[in-house]
């Protein structure tokens, strides 16, 4: 159903608590003292990548009514990939109400689908906006993750 990038020059970090998908692609949280380093380092090679972070919360405000800011999460993919999501209240079946107004699809999503579903979006339009390959190669390696993730449908609904 998809293919699996395998990159000779994938950063790795240490494991805190990976977990994989159906697909095995391997999803690590970052480590807090990682944090600062995780845009340039994941990032750093794209056109204005140092406005991505914004971007990211501006589509999840679009697309979330109840969306007030807060701490987000970083993660990063063994396949090369890296996203954000929103933090948890310890609520681990927390759902967030998210509605697309530009195709008028909306769900409800864990805070790691919203998180990838806002990111999917922030890296298409960045990709289409800068033509930087890099970019849509982060774009293709999160949507790898997605497709197998256990809330697939809902996030490519949103983001379609």
């Amino acid at each position: 159903m998809r293919n699996t990038l395998n990159l000779s020059s994938t950063v790795t970090d240490s494991p805190a608590s990976p977990l994989a998908d159906a697909d095995g692609i391997v999803c690590t949280p970052v480590p807090d003292e990682q944090r600062v380093t995780f845009w340039p380092r994941y990032f750093g090679s794209i056109p204005q990548w140092i406005t991505l972070e914004p971007i990211v919360f501006a589509w999840m405000d679009r697309f979330c009514a109840d969306y007030s800011g807060g701490i987000w999460n970083f993660y990063t993919l063994s396949n090369g990939g890296a996203f954000m999501a929103p933090e948890t209240n310890g609520d681990t079946d927390e759902k967030w109400s998210l509605f697309n107004t530009m195709n008028g699809n909306g769900g409800e999503l864990s805070v790691e689908a919203a998180g990838i579903a806002v990111c999917l979006m922030t890296y298409s339009h960045h990709a289409m906006r800068t033509e930087c390959d890099a970019m849509t190669e982060h774009y293709y390696r999160l949507r790898d993750y997605a497709l197998n993730h256990a809330e697939c449908n809902a996030i490519m609904h949103i983001i379609d």
